[in-house]
């Protein structure tokens, strides 16, 4: 490992961040692994969970529904934590290869292999206890979601779609979400997570143009890849296809007229983010992808509203 002094900042850290401020120096190694320093990651994990939330409870806000928004939130900083580590593991020499990737916590040496894995069964404890404060129907739901989180990895080496499984891993709060609230699953959700699948596919490509010229060389795939020089007319129909799901979602769920509103305005960002993102600007690909935190908030407003004016 390295010196304790000699933690090295990743190279897509949101600048100036805690971790690198105010976290304890021995500390650093870990909270990069769980990515920390990128939080976006988080909340890109945590607004299908909320969203689901806000449609299943109606009106009827409590201080209960209050509780799972919270705790839903520690189970998304926990359980993206834990993904982004199992994913390090598996991919630690792809890692290494890539320049945007080679200074995260394993191939710069800062943490090992043996490390990580205690680190992974930590975060994993964390997100079991979430899970388990959930109704028993939810807990079923949430556990089937550990495949897809195992074989994720391992699906850029196998096919120009990884980040279509990564929509079906990522997404899968929207199911728990529900099921927590109403005890069973319905057609609002399921149109709300297979519509997802396509605004991870969105956001994810766009991520994913950062680093195509290093996954050519080393052979991994990508959508980013798949898609090229098509990426923004495959963004234009992926983000359409989201944007009618969440109006069939929200009519299934009998939301009020201001929630149409909301949706539309977040279609406007989204194709803002596909008239703004240039493809070949690294840079800029980092920015677009993380203005989906406010997306989600556009939408998560927009289902409260439905809810209070329905």
């Amino acid at each position: 490992m390295r010196p304790e002094h000699d933690v090295v900042i990743t190279a897509d850290a949101v600048e100036g961040s805690w971790v690198y401020r105010q976290a304890p120096k021995a500390w650093r190694p870990y909270l990069k692994l769980a990515r920390m320093d990128r939080p976006v990651g988080t909340w890109l994990l945590l607004w299908p969970c909320w969203w689901s939330l806000a449609l299943a409870v109606g009106s009827g806000f409590t201080l209960y529904h209050a509780y799972l928004l919270a705790i839903f939130g520690i189970g998304a900083l926990a359980m993206r934590g834990a993904g982004c580590t199992y994913n390090d593991i598996i991919d630690k020499d792809f890692d290494a290869a890539v320049a945007r990737t080679r200074t995260r916590p394993i191939p710069a040496g800062e943490v090992t292999i043996k490390q990580a894995w205690a680190f992974l069964v930590f975060q994993c404890l964390i997100g079991l206890a979430v899970l388990l404060q959930l109704g028993a129907f939810a807990i079923m739901v949430g556990l089937g979601s550990l495949l897809m989180v195992a074989a994720y990895p391992f699906m850029k080496r196998i096919t120009g779609w990884p980040q279509a499984w990564l929509g079906l891993t990522f997404n899968w709060g929207v199911l728990v979400g529900w099921a927590t609230v109403q005890g069973e699953l319905s057609a609002a959700p399921l149109v709300l997570y297979f519509g997802a699948l396509f605004w991870t596919l969105g956001y994810d490509t766009i991520y994913a143009h950062q680093d195509k010229d290093d996954d050519a060389l080393i052979g991994v795939k990508s959508t980013a890849l798949t898609l090229g020089a098509q990426t923004k007319p495959a963004l234009v129909l992926f983000y359409s296809l989201f944007i009618i799901a969440l109006i069939v979602a929200g009519s299934l769920a009998n939301l009020g007229f201001f929630y149409y509103i909301g949706i539309a305005l977040a279609g406007l960002h989204l194709g803002a983010q596909v008239v703004r993102v240039d493809i070949d600007d690294a840079g800029l690909c980092l920015k677009v992808f993380r203005s989906n935190i406010a997306f989600g908030w556009i939408v998560f407003v927009a289902l409260i509203v439905g809810q209070l004016t329905a």
